[in-house]
């Protein structure tokens, strides 16, 4: 039996199925036998960002009684195993939420780590997602709307009695107004896990269809994520410091083309 976490946010667009894709891979590149599933049946897109799309079974498959939950795995990179939702309307409209419960217990059984892609808000999709796993990973950007709909994310988890780990702050440093660590800490009463600093290669390796810790593994929203990763299994991970030129480093480049 292994253990699972909840990936929850209070409102849609903060960045939470691309974190938890990303968080997935870099899992299982520490070598840990980790599985994600797409829990947000009406609004997937996990299987884009993986690259997985297109898959003949998936969750919709499951949830309405057709198929087996191993018929529905496949692997991704790193070999993370992903659970697709499906991206079909058909698909959707056959699904029963109330056997996503099932589902979460059979997975377990199979796995060592089980990452949820809960679907942001709070409706009955969304709760049965973060009562099912037995951690919550809360992630929300450094601004008031996001701030205030992870609080009530956070409030409605306790009282499912799931244990809330504590958040991951996104896209930080992009706006002067962000919210500070300090604020957001003292508003939801629980540690930061890590700051995920705004990127412009994530949108790149999304729109590839791929995580960006295995397409551009150094940047700086992968390091983040590996860190993350790294914490969450208790294996020693340091950031690297990034590169800098002096000015003669610079004028030598300039003017010879070389280092």
């Amino acid at each position: 039996m292994g253990i699972s976490y909840t990936i929850a946010s209070g409102k849609g667009g903060v960045g939470k199925t691309v974190i938890t894709a990303n968080l997935g891979v870099a899992l299982a590149q520490f070598g840990k036998d980790v599985t994600i599933l797409d829990a947000d049946i009406a609004m997937a897109n996990l299987e884009l960002i993986i690259g997985l799309e297109g898959q003949e079974v998936t969750l919709h498959d499951v949830l309405a009684g057709e198929a087996n939950i191993r018929d529905a795995l496949y692997k991704g990179p790193a070999g993370v195993k992903v659970v697709p939702a499906g991206i079909s309307l058909g698909g959707l409209r056959k699904a029963d939420p109330d056997l996503l419960e099932d589902v979460l217990v059979k997975l377990m059984e199979d796995t060592e780590i089980l990452l949820i892609d809960s679907p942001a808000g709070l409706e009955k999709d969304a709760i049965t997602a973060i009562a099912g796993g037995q951690n919550l990973l809360l992630v929300l950007t450094p601004d008031i709307p996001s701030l205030s709909d992870a609080l009530k994310t956070k409030i409605v988890a306790s009282r499912l009695g799931t244990n809330v780990k504590g958040s991951i702050v996104n896209r930080t440093g992009s706006e002067k107004t962000d919210l500070t660590i300090q604020e957001i800490e003292t508003v939801l009463e629980i540690p930061t896990l890590i700051t995920i600093p705004e990127d412009p290669e994530v949108r790149r390796s999304s729109a590839f269809g791929e995580p960006v810790v295995t397409r551009s593994p150094r940047s700086p929203a992968s390091e983040a994520i590996k860190k993350l990763a790294a914490d969450m299994i208790g294996v020693s991970y340091t950031i690297p410091k990034p590169e800098t030129e002096n000015f003669i480093q610079r004028l030598v480049s300039a003017l010879f083309g070389r280092r």
